[in-house]
């Protein structure tokens, strides 16, 4: 059953320092059935000094958990529930960061494609965008055609045994991130749907790197306005 978009907002979040006044906040997407703590451990990826901050999705799932969007087809969510889902992250980030923050969206199997949508519907206010276990929805998106030209940092890893996102998902992946980013990818050998302490690593790399890039931490030129 679908919600209607006006019911989806955020309105829980662990945020554990100030983000006032900061050049670029990291934020942690969870995944399907779980919360605003779970991704917690992944600030120790982060450069020193990097804020965080980590919203609970807005949809409740039967386990107690929450969820970004429902599940219909594994890997091929209904386009008007992300579109929400998206939404509603912007407004909560405009509303708590403020409507001109600069953001490094961080998001594990659900909260990948979450990550992802960021990125591609406001370019201009994403730093670098982190796909963790996760995918990318098929259908287009109003700056995709920037980003084929602008092509921003981005960070894809997952795991070889990885059985929950479907395979047409992680094909689609593999073909649209690097035709619209400057990608990183990692497959690592025998890890499931999870994320392991080498990923962990090569993804602090990645961010020290990314982020200390001369204009790394200023907005990009603004993307074409809507349709």
């Amino acid at each position: 059953m679908s919600v209607p978009a006006a019911e989806v907002a955020i309105s829980h979040a662990v945020a554990p320092a100030d983000q006032e006044d900061a050049p670029v906040t990291a934020v942690l997407l969870h995944g399907y059935g779980s919360n605003e703590h779970d991704l917690a451990g992944l600030s120790a990826a982060l450069p020193e000094g990097l804020p965080w901050v980590s919203p609970r999705a807005p949809l409740p799932t039967p386990n107690g958990g929450a969820a970004w969007f429902p599940i219909s087809t594994p890997g091929s969510p209904d386009p008007a529930p992300v579109a929400a889902a998206t939404d509603a992250i912007w407004a909560w980030v405009d509303a708590q960061l403020g409507p001109d923050a600069l953001v490094l969206p961080i998001g594990f199997s659900q909260g990948g494609l979450m990550a992802s949508q960021l990125l591609r519907t406001r370019p201009e206010r994403v730093a670098a965008t982190v796909v963790l276990a996760g995918f990318v929805q098929a259908t287009p998106q109003r700056a995709d055609a920037w980003l084929a030209t602008s092509r921003p940092p981005a960070f894809w890893g997952r795991g070889d045994a990885d059985g929950v996102i479907a395979g047409p998902a992680v094909d689609r992946t593999a073909a649209w991130l690097p035709a619209h980013t400057t990608l990183e990818q990692h497959v690592y050998p025998g890890l499931g749907h999870g994320i392991s302490a080498q990923e962990i690593d090569d993804l602090r790399t990645f961010l020290r790197r990314v982020l200390t890039t001369p204009g790394a931490q200023e907005a990009p030129a603004p993307s074409p306005a809507a349709p």
